[in-house]
């Protein structure tokens, strides 16, 4: 791909760095970007910067936040009682989005997977057990992606909460294995979570 100008270059390779971004989407963003009024294009870089710059990480559950603690962790009409266990933000957003759920989330940042060099003490599982230690959770749900590397960060978990009097469940089959929660639809998330199971007869030790 040629350009005639290095600024646009430059722009499009900064945008072509973006996931799922080609560089023939990139030169296509760009390009808008260049049609646009100046001070929209300001907003939208400023947006952006101040979003990266400002943006915060609830200390209780890890989901992301304006503040200290995130909109759904102060919510008084959330069941905090019932933690909701995911892999990463997206996860927390797919959930969301069935409105379904009333309870709070725990987000660990990954899942446990040797080959990819990440283990437990890389993701947010002892402060997931210091919350269910020191608060009234009656139920921790497992809402992580159906693969080998979601089934062994629960059957570590669950290992983990073992002893402590709280219901560990899992979200139902729905999600066909080797699936990504993200890009479920709504319908069939909603129902893999109203109809989850326990953890002891879902998942068999690794």
């Amino acid at each position: 791909m040629t350009f005639s100008s290095t600024l646009l270059e430059n722009a499009v390779n900064e945008f072509a760095k973006l996931p799922g971004i080609g560089k023939k989407t990139a030169l296509r963003l760009v390009l808008h970007l260049i049609k646009q009024d100046a001070a929209e294009v300001n907003y939208f870089s400023e947006a952006i910067a101040t979003m990266r710059k400002e943006i915060k990480f609830c200390k209780h559950c890890f989901n992301i936040s304006d503040k200290e603690i995130c909109n759904i962790c102060i919510n008084p009409s959330r069941k905090k009682e019932i933690i909701c266990v995911v892999e990463n933000i997206r996860d927390v957003i797919a959930i969301e989005s069935t409105q379904q759920f009333n309870g709070v989330y725990h987000v660990l940042g990954g899942v446990i997977s040797p080959l990819d060099g990440v283990g437990p003490d890389q993701l947010n599982i002892e402060p997931l057990v210091k919350r269910v230690t020191e608060e009234k959770t009656s139920e921790i749900i497992f809402a992580l992606n159906p693969n080998i590397q979601g089934d062994t960060t629960i059957y570590y978990i669950g290992r983990k909460l073992k002893e402590l009097p709280v219901k560990i469940t899992t979200i139902a089959r729905g999600i066909a294995f080797g699936g990504e929660l993200e890009y479920a639809d709504e319908m069939t998330l909603a129902k893999s979570i109203s109809n989850r199971i326990p953890v002891e007869q879902y998942i068999t030790p690794v």
